[in-house]
């Protein structure tokens, strides 16, 4: 059960009412998962869908790749919400299903591309180690370009946030869906 009460459009504060409209009028399409948790301080949330808009929407990096991202983190801190709402974008922007049962099951996946394979281990270095490794760092940027890296770390960072705020607030993914062990 989720730890924060649902807002009642209805009740908002003018400051809640902003930030909510711009959510729902943006490329979300509505305020849901993480974003009805954070809407409890309009200020972060408005700053937080900010960023997300531009890593998710106007980013450098191909969707495939920006998703292997995503769902390398959300794995990572278990957050089963996230991983549901971007598994299926993942598989829709191009990266294999294989890639993402290999992920959700904890295995190391085959790549298809070197790129795929680069993204995922600075991914996880990232997140295991927390640093990237000199050799990891220079086939990152080689593949990727600087900005591409910094893309990349943003994302892990990006979505770390949302996975904590996700676990932080037990907000759930609806009944059926992936469950991790």
């Amino acid at each position: 059960m989720p730890r924060l009460p649902e807002l009642d459009p209805a009740a908002l504060t003018p400051e809640q009412k902003q930030v909510h409209d711009s959510i729902t009028n943006g490329p979300r399409g509505g305020v849901r998962g993480p974003f009805a948790a954070l809407l409890h301080h309009p200020g972060v949330a408005e700053h937080v869908q900010a960023m997300g808009i531009n890593l998710r929407f106007d980013g450098v990096l191909p969707g495939h790749l920006r998703e292997l991202a995503i769902l390398t983190t959300a794995r990572f801190w278990g957050a089963e919400y996230e991983w549901n709402s971007h598994a299926p974008i993942a598989e829709k922007e191009g990266l294999s299903l294989d890639v993402i049962d290999a992920i959700a099951e904890n295995r190391t996946p085959y790549f298809s591309s070197d790129a795929e394979k680069v993204v995922s281990t600075f991914c996880s270095e990232l997140h295991q180690d927390h640093h990237v490794s000199d050799a990891t760092y220079a086939v990152a940027t080689s593949a990727l370009s600087h900005e591409g890296v910094i893309e990349l770390t943003a994302l892990c960072g990006y979505y770390t946030l949302i996975s904590m705020t996700l676990n932080t607030f037990q907000v759930l993914p609806a009944e059926g869906a992936t469950k991790f062990d």
